[in-house]
């Protein structure tokens, strides 16, 4: 079994504080700073005077739209010069785009790599990237200051939650162990294959996963082990390229530079959301039931899966067919989940099975509020809060209701 990771590979510590309108807005402070806590020095800030801190900060809006800023910050004791006082630890930082972003009320998770670059992490109160960096840092603030931990050997392995939020804060990682899959990809050289091949390959590479046995874990297994396939054919693919390196008759070609670094990030993105579709259909294929995917229904609509088919939904009245039931693929959601709404109208209750941990609580009341069940994998399901777990479906419990339906 391919070691995942822990924290503690990629950060030292972190801590977590609400700002208030001194931290966070300098036009009512005169200043531009943080109080740290001796505990947040003794863990991983320490107590060099005037340390300058390489830093990359990161505004996480309230759909995870965000922003990062690369700069430094400054820590300091402001009372250096007076003995007489005791030390008062604070962090210096420059206005950038992302500090004039956070305002009062805003959560800061301050964490510091192993490298030594300080990540200046500011998430709007109740907002999904808040609720995220909760749960994968287990911190949450109290009182005025900030509440800290230091990162040990002990931490739990990365789970697939917990490496999709540093994948979405920007953390670059790649499995520890990911050596072992070079055989596998060894085929494809540096081509990156159609995402369905490399779907199969991933299904039938993992000969042990059975998506009769347990549906939630089959999905995640198959999706875990394709994307570590896949970052480690890109490193091969994008380390190839980089060697070549970008020239044309001009010299440097810029551009095409650019161009390749931008079709790395669309790959990402893109793959993820084909992925997830393919091994759903696989699951769903394992359990008998029926489905079309990709069917348009009204206004060119194409929901992700319809079941059973086309053919039902055609022949039902407008009010529907207690036999049909529409499943939208996130890979994530943000805003994007009011798509689904406006698809298969016939269906009046719709379902969407997403991968995202943590949606926050006012997100996943507006998708209950506009009769959209959300579908969460079961070992995604510990992101969420216990009210949420107590809403939320497994695949395993949507496999229940669309066989039910279909019987």
């Amino acid at each position: 079994m391919i070691q995942r990771g822990q924290l503690s590979d990629y950060f030292e510590g972190v801590g977590v504080k609400r700002l208030s309108a001194v931290d966070a807005e300098p036009k009512r402070s005169n200043q531009h700073e943080v109080n740290t806590t001796p505990q947040m020095r003794d863990e991983f800030l320490g107590d060099t005077q005037h340390q300058k801190f390489p830093a990359i900060y990161i505004w996480l809006g309230g759909d995870q739209e965000g922003f990062t800023e690369e700069s430094w910050a400054t820590h300091y004791d402001t009372r250096l010069n007076n003995p007489d006082r005791s030390p008062e630890w604070r962090l210096y930082y420059p206005s950038n785009p992302v500090t004039e972003a956070m305002k009062a009320g805003d959560t800061l998770f301050l964490a510091k790599d192993q490298g030594g670059v300080l990540w200046f992490i500011v998430a709007p109160e109740g907002s999904t990237s808040e609720q995220q960096l909760f749960w994968l840092f287990g911190l949450r603030p109290e009182g005025k200051s900030f509440v800290s931990r230091e990162f040990s050997d002990e931490e739990p392995e990365l789970d697939f939650a917990a490496r999709f939020i540093l994948d979405e804060i920007g953390v670059e990682f790649e499995e520890p162990e990911a050596d072992k899959l070079d055989s596998i990809i060894e085929r494809f050289g540096t081509t990156f294959p159609k995402t369905a091949e490399f779907s199969h390959l991933a299904r039938l590479t993992l000969p042990e996963v059975r998506a009769e046995d347990d549906p939630d874990a089959a999905l995640i297994a198959w999706l875990d082990h394709e994307e570590a396939l896949f970052r480690r054919l890109e490193r091969k693919v994008v380390s190839s390229r980089i060697e070549a390196g970008f020239v044309d008759d001009s010299g440097t070609d810029v551009d095409g530079f650019i161009s390749f670094s931008l079709s790395v990030q669309n790959r990402r993105k893109s793959r993820m959301g084909h992925s997830l579709e393919n091994h759903l259909a696989a699951v769903l294929g394992a359990h008998d039931i029926r489905h079309v995917r990709g069917a348009v229904t009204e206004h060119n609509h194409k929901p992700d899966f319809l079941f059973p088919d086309l053919e039902t939904y055609q022949a039902a009245p407008a009010g529907g067919d207690p036999r049909l039931t529409m499943l939208g693929a996130k890979s994530t959601c943000k805003d994007r989940w009011r798509q689904v709404l406006a698809e298969a109208e016939k269906i009046s209750r719709k379902h969407l099975l997403t991968l995202e941990p943590g949606i926050s609580e006012p997100q996943t009341n507006q998708m209950e509020a506009s009769s959209l069940q959300l579908v969460v994998p079961a070992p995604v399901h510990g992101s969420y809060t216990d009210a949420q777990r107590g809403w939320l479906w497994s695949v395993g419990d949507f496999i229940k209701k669309v066989r039910a339906r279909q019987a």
